[in-house]
């Protein structure tokens, strides 16, 4: 826009001066020819007294002065007397500024006034010729006289000068005012440009501070840019309010959580507990010792369940900190298969690594911590997939990030505990104690990372994604 608007100025400037120096040249032009038909006013006044008088040192002189009369108030314009077969009869320039007195004709515009003074002569009537230059016009008239001398002709040449006085010192102030403008404000803008991208890089900088594990907006500083700063207060606001309101909701999940838990703990007991109950029952009431001991194993098989039940749990709770350490993908995947395949075999079924990512640096992570987790999600796919079946481990990069992502060809997970999947107790199993995919979460989320369920065509297939290299 600058560009195009600094055009457009300089165009009207120029065609503004353009104009004026048009209008000049169209006021010499007619200068030139009223000081023309002023010499052959004057010459056919004077004429009678040149009647048979010899074309002599004395006539010219006469006629000199008659064209130095008729030029003398006309600045700049010089002129003269000619005759086709004598050329020039007279020539003055009364006005001219040199160091004296000019009394030859041009010798550089001769031919010009040769042959406009042969044009007026052949027509009659006036003729005006037009030469431009690059800073100036030359401007020649010639008009024919009538009288004692034959083939004469009166003529008078000026300069237009288009490149100087004050039109052409107001184009050339106006084009440098123009060309400041423009250079100025086009090095202004560039500097608020670079100023404004330098101060949102520090922004930008500042919110991607906390990493990818950050849950909360970091404080940005002030700019010192009043506009930019309205958007930081707002944000750091926006920041405190979204921490204050995440605080509340983590507390309000805790508790919901901790609800969940209490509720499927108790339902967990209370079940072992209720058998246990009803076969001391049974036992004190018969006489028969085998069915005590019958029953005093049925209560030693309830206690089991509830020592893994609460074992299962202090794993959940107390997981630790993982202590990462690099690891091969492919012998990792291979020892995390090994061991199921012997109750895969026994159920028809084949468990398999699939993609398994060599890149270096090798990834980082708690190998016996992510083989827990993958076992969970190892055994519930060979609990849940039919006979003929497959099982599939897969470890891959994913730009920053290590997947690993069990498949088997099962029938999916079913719509109505997809919900609460992850949560303590869920499970669509009667035998099952719904922690392992619990635990399964826990230990991704002490890896910095996450797990789910992901879309799949058919069958189930969980996911565990974390850091490539934990810290």
């Amino acid at each position: 826009m600058l560009v195009v608007s600094g055009a457009a100025t300089a165009y009207l400037l120029i065609e503004s001066f353009q104009q004026t120096a048009n209008a000049r040249v169209a006021r010499s032009e007619e200068q030139v020819a009223r000081a023309c038909r002023d010499i052959a006013d004057r010459y056919q006044a004077s004429s009678s007294a040149w009647a048979g008088r010899p074309i002599d040192d004395r006539l010219k002189q006469e006629l000199t002065k008659l064209v130095q009369g008729a030029l003398s108030t006309d600045n700049s314009v010089e002129g003269g007397i000619w005759q086709a077969e004598s050329s020039s009869l007279a020539y003055a320039f009364p006005t001219y500024e040199g160091t004296g007195p000019k009394t030859d004709v041009p010798a550089a515009e001769l031919n010009t006034i040769r042959k406009v003074n042969a044009q007026a002569l052949q027509s009659g009537q006036p003729t005006a010729l037009r030469q431009p230059e690059r800073s100036q016009t030359l401007l020649v008239h010639a008009c024919p006289l009538r009288g004692p001398l034959q083939h004469a002709t009166a003529w008078t040449m000026t300069r237009a000068f288009t490149a100087e006085g004050p039109a052409y010192t107001h184009l050339l102030a106006g084009l440098t005012v123009l060309a400041l403008t423009i250079f100025g404000s086009a090095a202004w803008l560039a500097r608020v440009l670079w100023s404004w991208s330098r101060k949102i890089a520090l922004l930008e900088h500042a919110l991607g501070k906390g990493g990818s594990g950050a849950v909360d907006l970091p404080r940005l500083p002030r700019t010192q840019e009043q506009e930019l700063d309205r958007l930081v207060d707002v944000l750091n606001q926006t920041g405190e309010r979204l921490a204050v309101e995440r605080r509340r909701a983590s507390t309000a999940e805790w508790l919901a959580a901790v609800g969940r838990l209490s509720a499927g703990l108790a339902h967990e007991i209370r079940n072992p507990i209720a058998a246990m109950r009803l076969k001391a029952e049974n036992a004190l009431a018969s006489s028969d010792g085998g069915r005590k001991t019958t029953a005093l194993q049925a209560i030693l098989a309830q206690v089991a369940r509830l020592d893994a039940l609460l074992r299962n749990l202090l794993q959940m709770t107390q997981a630790g900190e993982p202590k990462p350490k690099e690891i091969e993908l492919a012998g990792f995947v291979q020892a995390v298969i090994e061991p199921h395949q012997e109750l895969a075999a026994a159920k028809g079924l084949v468990v398999q690594s699939g993609t398994v990512t060599a890149d270096t640096p090798l990834p980082c992570f708690d190998p016996f911590q992510m083989q827990r987790a993958l076992d969970n999600l190892i055994l519930n796919a060979i609990q849940n997939t039919p006979s003929g079946g497959r099982i599939v481990l897969d470890a891959v990069r994913r730009r920053d990030q290590l997947l690993l992502r069990v498949s088997d060809s099962g029938p999916g997970i079913s719509e109505d505990i997809r919900e609460r999947l992850f949560e303590p107790f869920a499970t669509a199993r009667p035998d099952g104690t719904g922690l392992g995919l619990a635990i399964v979460r826990e230990i991704a989320r002490a890896h910095h990372g996450d797990a789910r369920l992901a879309p799949a065509a058919s069958g189930a297939t969980f996911e565990i994604e974390v850091p490539w290299r934990m810290s």
